[in-house]
């Protein structure tokens, strides 16, 4: 079983102004305390026409049902991985050191009359029997909320 999530956030700014607040890790680091993470570290690294970027963030788990804190304990770490080969388009991986299950997909950026709206399509996958898919919608609900987060950074990020 898996769970699938679209998002979309539309910005008024062009492709490559979006691109370029993806790319700076003052952004990411805006949006990890935004989203009041415990802790966090944010990598950026450009080679060529590849760029990689990697947020690492320990949440508190306050606030999760217990059949879930059962299975992550009072912190749970997610390691966000992306890799865009042009600035359109990126690949996505999410995963929790140590627990079963991943988030993969893609980013895209689409402008259209000065409005970039990015895309983040996601496929959740927890594997554990019997709780697999109340996880799976559980992980899709708090990363739409992280997803929204970000989304507000970065407006505010576009707009100085």
């Amino acid at each position: 079983m898996s769970k699938h999530l679209v998002e979309e956030m539309a910005y008024d700014a062009p492709l490559a102004a979006v691109a370029a607040m993806l790319a700076d890790p003052a952004f990411r680091e805006e949006v990890c305390e935004r989203q009041r993470v415990l802790r966090h570290d944010v990598r950026v690294d450009s080679s060529g026409d590849v760029l990689e970027v990697r947020v690492e963030q320990v949440q508190d788990a306050a606030g999760v049902p217990s059949f879930a804190r059962k299975l992550i304990g009072d912190e749970i770490t997610i390691v966000q991985e992306e890799r865009w080969t042009r600035p359109e388009a990126g690949e996505v991986t999410m995963t929790t050191p140590g627990k079963p299950g991943d988030m993969r997909g893609t980013i895209t950026l689409v402008e259209r009359d000065g409005v970039t709206t990015e895309t983040v399509d996601l496929t959740v996958k927890v594997s554990i029997p019997l709780v697999g898919g109340k996880v799976e919608g559980l992980v899709t609900e708090l990363l739409r909320k992280a997803l929204r987060v970000e989304h507000k950074v970065g407006r505010d990020y576009l707009s100085r």
